[in-house]
């Protein structure tokens, strides 16, 4: 059995670790990162994950049972998390093992805490920061500077990884540009 469903597509990714599993119909975006062990299921409705986002390892994505799951541009869904038919919003990050069930909403630059369980049908304001188990706004900051550079530092490590670089992180140059990437992503978001 290929790794891959027939109504898969790939959008120039910058990387899709071997070990990834996707079926049904799924549409990966520009600059995504699907990194070791992911597994994406949409069997009805859809999975659409936005330009530039990484899907990080062991994450599994899945669709709800009347809601398809959308994940915005330049995202970081970090390790081990679930989100089961969600919606994130552009320049969000969803902390490790952090869960999201059926029909939740996150605002755009917000910020989901590690471990935070958000149950079925919550919404999350844009530039929130969400915690707890069930998880709520613990109070509002924009950020989606900070959210979009993590996500930029995935593509460039996507990008690396693709053609078999495991460092690039390393060393003062990659954080000099990291530096001046979240400035541009300060003046592009109004923070």
């Amino acid at each position: 059995m290929s790794r891959f469903g027939p109504l898969v597509t790939l959008d120039r990714p910058a990387f899709v670790h071997d070990s990834a599993l996707l079926y049904g119909k799924v549409a990966i975006g520009p600059d995504v990162s699907i990194w070791p062990h992911v597994v994406m299921r949409a069997e009805m409705s859809e999975i659409a994950i936005g330009e530039g986002t990484n899907i990080q390892d062991f994450v599994m994505v899945h669709v709800g049972g009347q809601t398809g799951t959308r994940i915005g541009r330049f995202c970081s869904i970090t390790h081990h998390c679930t989100i089961h038919g969600a919606t994130i919003g552009d320049h969000c990050l969803i902390g490790i093992n952090a869960t999201l069930m059926d029909g939740v909403v996150v605002g755009e630059n917000s910020i989901v805490a590690g471990g935070a369980f958000l149950k079925e049908g919550t919404v999350i304001p844009p530039n929130s920061v969400v915690m707890g188990m069930p998880a709520k706004v613990m109070r509002t900051r924009n950020s989606g500077a900070a959210n979009k550079l993590n996500a930029w530092m995935y593509i460039q490590n996507g990008l690396a990884y693709a053609r078999g670089d495991h460092r690039v992180w390393e060393g003062e140059v990659f954080a000099v540009q990291a530096g001046a990437m979240l400035k541009r992503f300060q003046g592009e978001l109004g923070e």
